[in-house]
């Protein structure tokens, strides 16, 4: 559904040496863009096409060409023509069978051939080695750019025993033999003669390029004038002939290169044919057509197996106008006539669907109508039809304030309106067709380029005057004595009144009131939606300034509405989008190249068709919707474009094959090669409407658009077209509910029920809420728009989304549906669906009904209003599963509802029979104890095995013992203390089999079993609680001590020495053995204290054993500096060869994951322990023992997890370095421990040996810190730089800027080097 439109057309004329010269060949250079003619007086004249570009074409002025003169000899001229690129010359052939080779550039001629009876054809082939041609003798020559004749072939089949008379007189006639050429040159085509009964017919006939040899021929036809023309895609063969039922009408006919004619096109009026021309996308096919007042160039197109007119240009049969296709742009077509005028004309496709979706398809004299928003009906099919009294150019459709008019310019300079009915009538309009008036006009029109509607009573239009083919069009056109390109307004008044319903098709009448000359081309005409009768005029170059109505041309310097394209953009549309509450208008252009621009900035550099979209149905566009080369259709948000948070240029448009995946959110890939947007469905349907390269009509939806529907439809509390909307789409009904938070929601149920009225809505849309987001999971990456003024949007991921919102329908079914048996199956739908499902209330509701069916009340109208009990049971288990219905009916207690749940379920009688009557026989307590256990409600179990009396009080201790978790409920529920105290040991067996000493202990004492109080302290190492129970037991002093000296032992073998320490000072006595236990524990300070209170050999001892435990720490601190340098030093020629082994495979494109590890490295790197003040393994020290059971747990674990081997060379050595040396760190305990033995050395005046420890352990602590943050430093780093990270400048560093540090506070001050 495109029409064609001329959007330029540059007339000048070559400046001949005389006016009885006429031109008859021409030729192009395609290299450089330039044009050849041969006159009859044997001159050639070259001129550039960028001489129709230069902003001169407007003037009436002779057009600069280059001439020169071929010598040729008295009575010889020029019958062939054509330009050779690869020779960069002119192939010439006369009457008298001269080859010429005419240089350009040089102005030489050489004499490359002499063919005996002339030459009438000359053709290059499109592989440029081969040349055909045609002598006057009928003879085929096919030679090489060499000139070396390959073969020669007769072209006529005479019969035997025929006269034929020799070609003495080459006549030239345009349009005449000649040869065509398959587009990659294998095969070529020509028309023969043949005699047949006397008369003769032509035929055409296939050979082969290479060897000559015939490979096929049609059948013998009456072929006009010889025309053919090969399609340079190869699929047909175009000629004309007549056939004998036509009246004398030609078709054009369509071969095969097997010589079969496959269809045709009826012309169907009495013409003749001078030339058909394919242009190079070999989509459009152009033919000189004589009529009898006039020469025409018309334009045929090909879609959906059917042939369209889509143009025509009209010129005067004297003018002799012949026509070619530039070669490099299949839509810029190059005419001329024999006075020399030449025209240049540039078409564009143009979508047919306008801004309300109706189209509009030219087909010669008719314009199809089909409105897309009734039915998608692809062409040739239409509504509706609209003739004219000749073939149609261009078209303007104006559809606002309910009025629809249409505006035609026709190919005989005539303009007919047309008013047509509102399109919500056009249904009764199928299969009509109206014959539409021309317009009068009082004042001549010219040739209309652009046409445009200003308001419903003007027009704004491009029109040219002075050409030729003014003498053609109306008669008030060629009188006129304008000449050049003018831009006009045309006023249109209409004298018959318009009846509703009906076309209105007479009556017009135009005439121009309003007229600038233009200086420059105008490339385009777009209505400003902003401004009232205000437009845009786009000039070539790309500038567009603004139009208002009677006043013309707005300059740049006195309004805003101008911006600048960087190039010419053919097709230009404006869209009015809202810009926080003020519409702007936004200038769209499409240029030749596919760089689709936004207000003069790139948005898009491979487009193929773009369009707009309004989500209100109304002229604010609210998306761009862009279609790429690639066939990828984005959705684009206006209001993204205005922020701009869409990225200008070629990158947001351009889909990685390898990202697609992740990318699939932000486009949609079509299926159809090639396909263009030509439309869109604007509002509610969200639709946007596609033409596929061969004609067929796609309608999708885009999940962006449909959304944005939705979002507007929930912002107009629409719920009804909302919920239309989701369930014609398959969207997730989620939707309507999280769009603006469920909150909101809960305050629009009552609105949105009373407004869907539809209960298989309302239970589709219950069954499928979720608790959670979809705008935030299945829909994240598309953005909504959601308008907060509208309805307040509240979201709080504590409440339950499901419960609520269900809650909410339920009461909004309650008070807006009447009591129905539909309302009733929806009300439990919402309390199955429920979070957790609301299944008890469903019974109950059920319950009611059968209770009442088994009453047989007589409220007949209660009983129409509900229904029946089994029908909403088996619905109540369609939703739920069978078994959680039937326990929630046994948690009623209801053994005959939980018998008919079971019958409905389809369950064996067999299975739940002789349990229900089991049940059945119980009493009441036992029979819910009973259910109670089998659903595991253990609390109401307890509570109804207590209320059955104290007789089953083992079942009650039974059931608190397999569930543990009731013995709170038991202590609560038991009053008898005998029975408390019994609970409350059996609570205390169960801490002491879990583990729980310290709780099973507190227990125990609650009620008053001491000894097992005892036992349970002394499993868990509580000293202080053994001897506190001890106290208790009334322990006389030497149990006591006893108990004492066995828990100082046990303390010590667990490894609390320093607990251990305060057992045998306190309680045994024990001045030495205490000591030596603060010793082990390392608290160096206790033990110091407690020797200079007691004895004197206790302080020695604390001397020696600190000055040992100092230099064996000292050792090991030297020795664990040796180790982080040799640890880093490892680590850095890892990261280096990495580092090289990464940078090789990046040039050589390969994985880092295919290396093998032997490349990496062949060392081993063992790992062995550090010190006691470190997080590595320690090996053989004295000072090994942890202050606390925690910490050397904790300990135990990460030397665990850090011992071991690294492999060399493996994928995580490198890493695992690092990790290495960060667990090197001296710990907290180990810093506590150090501290105190640097004060008691001090203490005891070892002030050298304390200075030394310090020293050492400080250049420990500062290497090990300056080693992990130069590893960490280099593992971000792409480069490894000696000079940059050197060891000993981190050290450096660390040294000056780390020891007022909190790692470094164990320090003392006195010892601080400067």
């Amino acid at each position: 559904m495109k029409n064609l439109k001329l959007f330029s057309e540059v007339s000048q004329n070559i400046q001949l040496h005389s006016t009885q010269e006429v031109v008859r060949f021409a030729a192009y250079d395609i290299d450089q863009s330039r044009l050849f003619f041969a006159s009859a007086t044997n001159s050639v004249y070259a001129l550039h096409l960028s001489s129709f570009q230069d902003g001169k074409a407007l003037a009436k002025s002779d057009l600069p060409v280059e001439v020169c003169s071929i010598d040729l000899e008295a009575g010889d001229f020029i019958t062939a023509f054509d330009y050779l690129a690869e020779k960069e010359s002119l192939l010439i052939g006369t009457s008298l069978g001269l080859l010429l080779l005419h240089n350009v550039e040089s102005n030489a001629t050489e004499l490359v051939g002499n063919i005996e009876g002339g030459v009438k054809c000359i053709s290059p082939s499109p592989t440029g080695d081969l040349l055909g041609l045609i002598t006057g003798f009928g003879q085929l020559l096919v030679m090489t750019y060499d000139w070396v004749l390959m073969y020669e072939r007769p072209l006529s089949e005479v019969p035997e025993g025929a006269y034929v008379s020799e070609g003495d007189d080459v006549s030239v006639n345009r349009g005449g033999i000649s040869i065509s050429w398959r587009g990659d040159g294998k095969y070529f085509a020509t028309m023969a003669e043949v005699n047949e009964s006397g008369c003769m017919h032509k035929k055409i006939k296939i050979w082969e390029s290479d060897s000559g040899a015939l490979q096929s021929s049609s059948e013998t036809k009456d072929f006009m004038k010889g025309i053919l023309e090969w399609m340079p895609s190869g699929a047909k063969i175009a000629a004309v002939y007549k056939k004998k039922l036509d009246d004398g009408c030609p078709s054009i006919a369509f071969f095969e290169r097997n010589g079969l004619e496959r269809n045709s096109l009826r012309i169907g009026e009495p013409v003749s044919f001078e030339t058909l021309k394919w242009n190079s996308a070999s989509d459009l096919l152009a033919g000189v057509v004589s009529c009898n007042t006039h020469d025409a160039i018309r334009v045929w197109f090909f879609s959906n197996n059917h042939w369209y007119l889509k143009h025509e240009i009209r010129y005067p049969r004297e003018a002799g106008v012949m026509v070619m296709w530039d070669p490099a742009k299949p839509l810029q077509l190059i005419c001329w006539t024999l006075a020399g005028q030449v025209t240049v004309c540039n078409f564009m496709w143009v979508t047919a669907v306008m801004e309300d979706s109706t189209a509009f398809v030219v087909d010669n004299s008719k314009i199809l109508v089909t409105p897309l928003s009734l039915s998608l009906m692809p062409p040739p099919m239409y509504l509706f039809s609209l003739s004219f009294s000749s073939a149609v150019r261009d078209i303007s459709y104006y559809s606002r304030n309910s009025k629809n008019c249409l505006a035609v310019f026709l190919s005989d300079g005539n303009l007919s309106i047309v008013e047509l009915p509102a399109p919500n009538t056009w249904e009764d309009l199928e299969g009509r067709d109206f014959n539409v008036e021309i317009s009068g006009c009082k004042t001549a029109l010219g040739s209309l380029v652009h046409l445009l509607w200003l308001d419903v009573h003007s027009l704004l239009c491009v029109s040219s005057y002075g050409s030729s083919q003014n003498n053609c069009l109306s008669s008030g056109s060629s009188e006129t004595e304008l000449h050049g390109s003018y831009l006009q307004e045309v006023e249109v008044v209409c004298y018959e009144d318009h009846v509703p319903d009906q076309v209105t098709c007479s009556g017009f009448e135009a005439s121009v009131t309003f007229q600038t000359l233009l200086e420059s081309p105008v490339m385009a005409l777009a209505c400003n939606p902003s401004k009232r009768d205000s437009a845009f005029v786009e000039f070539e170059g790309g500038k567009v300034l603004g139009y208002a109505s009677k006043s013309g041309i707005v300059e740049a310097r006195n309004s805003n509405d101008s911006v600048c394209f960087p190039s010419t953009c053919p097709c230009v549309k404006v869209a009015q989008v809202d810009a926080g509450g003020v519409l702007k208008p936004l200038i769209c252009g499409l240029d030749d190249m596919g760089k689709l621009y936004i207000n003069g900035k790139s948005l898009c550099n491979n487009c193929s068709s773009f369009s707009f979209y309004s989500e209100l149905n109304n002229e604010v566009v609210t998306h761009l919707i862009i279609m790429t080369r690639q066939d990828f259709l984005f959705i684009v948000d206006t209001k993204d474009v205005l922020q701009g948070e869409v990225a200008f240029g070629n990158v947001h448009f351009v889909i990685d094959g390898r990202r697609r995946d992740e990318e699939n959110m932000s486009f949609v890939n079509i299926w159809e090669r090639g396909a263009k947007v030509v439309g869109v469905l604007n509002g509610d349907e969200a639709a946007v409407i596609l033409q596929t390269m061969r004609g067929n009509l796609e309608c999708i939806y885009p999940r962006k658009l449909v959304l944005s529907s939705i979002t507007n439809a929930l912002a107009q509390q629409r719920f009804k077209d909302a919920l239309n909307l989701v369930r014609r789409h398959r969207i997730n009904f989620n939707v309507i509910v999280d769009l603006y938070g469920w909150h909101a929601f809960l305050q629009s149920a009552v609105e949105f029920v009373k407004q869907v009225n539809n209960l298989n809505h309302v239970t589709e849309f219950v069954c499928a809420i979720k608790n959670e987001d979809v705008t935030e999971t299945l829909y994240k990456n598309f953005s909504f728009s959601k308008k907060g003024d509208s309805v307040l949007q509240v979201k709080d991921l504590c409440d339950n989304k499901v419960s609520s919102v269900l809650q909410a329908i339920r009461k909004a079914l309650e008070e807006q549906i009447p009591e129905s048996p539909s309302r009733e199956l929806c009300i439990l739908t919402t309390l199955a669906r429920s979070d957790p499902p609301a299944i008890e209330e469903s019974l109950l509701r059920i319950k009611s009904v059968r209770e009442m069916e088994l009453l047989n009340s007589s409220d007949d109208s209660r009983k129409k209003s509900c229904p029946s009990a089994e029908e909403a049971l088996k619905h109540l288990l369609w939703l739920l599963d069978a078994e959680a219905v039937f326990e929630a009916a046994l948690g009623l207690y209801d053994l005959n509802l939980a018998a008919i749940v079971a019958l409905n379920s389809q369950r064996d009688p067999k299975e739940f029979l002789p349990y229900l009557q089991e049940l059945e026989r119980m009493p009441e307590a036992l029979m819910h104890f009973n259910i109670d256990i089998k659903l595991q409600r253990f609390d109401s179990a307890l509570k109804s095995i207590v209320s059955a009396g104290d007789g089953y009080f083992p079942d009650s201790m039974n059931l608190m013992k397999k569930n543990p978790q009731l013995f709170p409920l038991g202590l609560q529920l038991i009053t008898d203390p005998e029975k408390k105290q019994a609970v409350l040991e059996a609570w205390a067996d169960h801490l002491t089999d879990e583990k729980r000493f310290e709780d099973a202990a507190t227990t125990y004492l609650c009620c008053s079993r001491l000894e097992k109080a005892s036992k349970a302290y002394r499993e868990c190492v509580d000293w202080s609680g053994v001897l506190r129970v001890g106290a208790l037991m009334k322990l006389d002093k030497d149990e006591i001590l006893k108990l004492a000296y066995e828990l100082c032992e046990e303390v010590n073998a667990l490894g609390k020495p320093g607990e251990a320490a305060k057992i045998a000072l306190e309680y045994c006595g024990d001045i030495s053995g205490g000591i030596s236990l603060l010793i082990n524990a390392r608290e160096w300070e206790e033990a110091l204290r407690v020797a200079f209170m007691h004895t004197e050999e206790g302080v020695i001892s604390v001397k020696s054993s600190a000055l040992e435990c100092a230099s064996g720490l000292v050792s090991e601190f030297k020795e664990s500096i040796e180790k982080v340098a040799k640890y880093l030093t490892r680590y850095l020629a890892v990261r280096q060869r990495r580092l090289l082994l990464a940078a090789k495979l990046k040039s050589e494109e390969r994985s880092v994951i295919d290396l093998d590890d032997d490349t990496a490295s062949e060392a081993s790197s063992n790992l062995s322990g550090m010190s006691a003040y470190t997080l590595g393994t320690r090996r053989g020290s004295a000072a090994s023992v942890s202050s606390s059971t925690a910490t050397s747990k904790a300990r135990d674990l990460r030397r665990q997890r850090k011992s071991g081997k690294i492999r060399a060379g493996s994928a995580g050595e490198e890493m695992a370095l690092v990790d290495h040396l960060k667990g090197m760190r001296m710990t907290e305990g180990g810093k506590r421990e150090l501290k105190s033995l640097l004060i008691c050395l001090v203490t005891l005046g070892e002030n050298e040996s304390a200075q030394k420890l310090q020293m050492t352990a400080e250049n420990f602590q500062v290497a090990q810190v300056a080693a992990v943050e130069l590893a960490d430093d280099t593992v971000s780093s792409e480069s490894v730089d000696e000079e940059v990270y050197s060891f000993e400048r981190y050290v450096k560093k660390t040294r000056s800027t780390a020891r007022d540090s909190d790692a470094f506070s164990w320090m003392l001050k006195v010892f601080i080097s400067p």
